[in-house]
């Protein structure tokens, strides 16, 4: 069905181009504007997927015409859209971890295991484990900071183990005592930054079941993220030096 499309305004006198228009049932903005046809200026685009056209139009039109305000409904993607983000990202993965349990580590053997005092047995040629290894042999960094209670929780404990693996497989991981978190003024929350442009904020439920995760592009909060970022990588321990700080489980 044809959009129904409102005329916004234009600044090219009557040639009728560029110009912008609004879509009355999405509020989407439909761009009017000269063709982008040059192989070599495409190549310079990212993600371009089949389909996709390019024009160009006066920085003056979007400043004069373009709407000042809109309702941003919530990006949620799946979970496998995701898990693709970690392939895609250009050159870096840094992730803030809060909480003080993760209902999906309790789901695993690994954890069982932990809990009785066994080795976890940690594989290293499973999927997750490959695809990491794939993506730091090419120059990607992936890095966390996770936040600690004192004394730690045992999903804390199981994740300060859980850091051998990761670390193998060529994450950096990094810990902070949540006394240290409260006073550096971090936010209680989980997320992902990816290229320190989009964010991928993870949602839980009152099980600490993971429910969905929402991308956050909005400029103010990918850089509020990154100042997170910037502190908490600054202060926090290299897993393995932290595990000595760590008071005994009994």
């Amino acid at each position: 069905m044809a959009r129904r499309l409102r005329f916004i305004g234009t600044n090219s006198g009557n040639s009728g181009c560029p110009t912008l228009y609004e879509d009355l049932d999405s509020g989407e903005v439909l761009v009017q504007g000269d063709v982008v046809t040059d192989p070599d200026d495409i190549a310079h685009l990212r993600n371009v997927m089949d389909g996709e056209g390019f024009v160009i139009v006066p920085r003056v039109l979007l400043a004069d015409f373009a709407p000042k305000e809109a309702e941003k409904a919530p990006v949620v993607i799946s979970f496998d859209e995701f898990e693709t983000m970690f392939v895609t990202c250009e050159h870096n993965a840094w992730r803030l971890e809060s909480r003080r349990r993760y209902a999906s580590d309790e789901e695993t053997d690994t954890y069982r295991r932990f809990i009785t005092g066994e080795d976890p047995a940690w594989d290293l040629d499973d999927p997750w484990c490959v695809t990491r290894r794939e993506q730091t042999s090419l120059g990607k960094r992936f890095e966390r900071v996770r936040i600690v209670d004192n004394p730690p929780t045992v999903g804390q404990r199981y994740l300060l183990d859980n850091a051998r693996r990761n670390n193998a497989v060529g994450e950096d991981i990094r810990n902070l005592w949540r006394s240290d978190a409260e006073r550096l003024r971090l936010p209680a929350d989980d997320f992902w930054l990816f290229d320190s442009r989009v964010i991928a904020y993870l949602h839980f439920d009152d099980e600490d079941q993971l429910t969905e995760v929402e991308l956050i592009t909005d400029p103010v909060e990918v850089s509020r993220a990154c100042q997170v970022r910037d502190a908490a990588w600054h202060h926090a321990v290299p897993y393995d030096t932290f595990a000595d700080q760590m008071p005994s489980a009994g």
